[in-house]
């Protein structure tokens, strides 16, 4: 993969850092605790949640796990007695369900592999678990780091560097007056690439306005085109254990994002997503969603992230009617920048759940009916108020 297909402009430091802390020694190896950062400001890891996988240097093996699991055993058959909880040179650990018995647990474990993005709650954008390793190096010099890492959220998309020893990590004590000190410390940095996890497009964007009778619908096959050659009556492709099954759409995207301007304000206007716009600087308000803004371009303010309130509308559960939230933002006017001409009502961008969006081709946007300047002004300014209303539709179908 090359360095652009992982490169994200709205994110370009995003990454999920895995660090392998070496926290003691044993007489056949060590004992460590794995933590996963997730640094990316709007990929989050839903659930089934990720997979942790590498290969050992050498004839390594994980006597014990704490606060999550090997997937598999594999062969251990050639111990007597007590047996290892993984014997495979290429193990992969997930992370265990909410629930688990408290002598099962460390901190920052068992939420099901389930990792918010660092904009969204930065206490919860971590995850870890503890590892008896025997068959090991016992001291600094002998301990060999695995290689060939891997990382599943749920499905394929991030690529990880090999693993480099760093500066130890530093534990606070409960009280906070003291700090201990792993005994050897190495991170592994994995990045995503949208290609990589999706060879289509998981979004799409529809647009309209109260000043344009025409409804700009997603692009025809924006996410894939229907299939019903070889199984007439079904466009459904089953093909992939990663990709939803959608409803038969003309765009057949799973999600569906509808932008409209509904109505114009005198001095303000209305309307888990990131956005690119040009008046995000003057955003005054916001209803029914959590918002941020991401500035990506030190002084240029024109993206933010919007996410759903816990217990409120941060699931979208099903298809259908019920299958959509919707969330209005009012920004103030800039007199200075403000025109519904050229489509400035709309957004440049759209990205959900991380993934870049299908935009409608800009010289399909909505634009002001043929009028002369002054009858534009009077639109912009006569009018009572603008209403933006952003609404999100689930087409999964389940």
């Amino acid at each position: 993969m090359g360095i652009l297909d992982a490169y994200d402009a709205l994110d370009p430091n995003g990454n999920i850092t895995v660090k392998w802390d070496v926290k003691s020694w044993t007489p056949y190896g060590y004992i460590s605790v794995v933590t996963i950062y997730n640094f990316q400001k709007y990929h989050h890891i839903q659930a089934p949640g990720w997979k942790l996988g590498w290969t050992w240097a050498k004839k390594e093996v994980i006597w014990g796990a704490v606060g999550g699991q090997a997937t598999e055993q594999g062969d251990c058959s050639r111990f007597k007695g007590n047996i290892p909880h993984c014997c495979k040179r290429d193990p992969t650990i997930v992370d265990l369900l909410p629930g688990t018995p408290y002598n099962q647990q460390i901190a920052n474990c068992c939420k099901g592999g389930v990792i918010s993005s660092w904009v969204q709650d930065p206490e919860k954008a971590v995850s870890a678990f503890q590892l008896t390793v025997g068959q090991a190096g016992t001291s600094n010099k002998t301990v060999r780091l695995p290689k060939n890492f891997t990382l599943k959220a749920p499905g394929p998309g991030y690529t990880c560097g090999p693993a480099t020893k760093g500066k130890p990590t530093k534990f606070p004590t409960p009280d906070g007056r003291r700090f201990t000190q792993a005994l050897m410390t190495w991170n592994v940095t994995c990045t995503y690439s949208q290609f990589l996890a999706q060879k289509t497009p998981t979004c799409c964007v529809s647009l309209s306005s109260f000043y344009n009778n025409n409804i700009i619908n997603c692009p025809t096959c924006a996410c894939s085109c229907q299939n019903n050659l070889t199984h007439p009556g079904t466009c459904v492709d089953t093909s992939n254990e990663y990709r939803p099954l959608v409803q038969c759409t003309p765009h057949m995207c799973p999600i569906r994002v509808h932008w409209h301007v509904k109505t114009n304000y005198k001095a303000y206007w209305r309307w888990n997503l990131v956005v690119q716009h040009p008046n995000f600087d003057n955003l005054t308000q916001i209803f029914s969603f959590n918002y941020d803004l991401l500035v990506p371009y030190g002084s240029i303010n024109d993206t933010a992230m919007f996410w759903g309130i816990k217990y409120y509308n941060d699931l979208l559960m099903q298809s259908g009617p019920s299958g959509n939230v919707q969330s209005e933002v009012i920004l103030q006017k800039d007199k200075s920048k403000f025109t519904f001409e050229n489509g400035w009502a709309f957004p440049h961008r759209v990205y959900f759940n991380g993934d870049n969006c299908v935009m409608p081709p800009s010289d399909a946007y909505p634009y002001l009916p043929n009028a002369s300047a002054h009858s534009a002004l009077t639109l912009i300014h006569a009018l009572p108020a603008i209403l933006i209303s952003l609404i999100l539709l689930y087409s999964h179908n389940l």
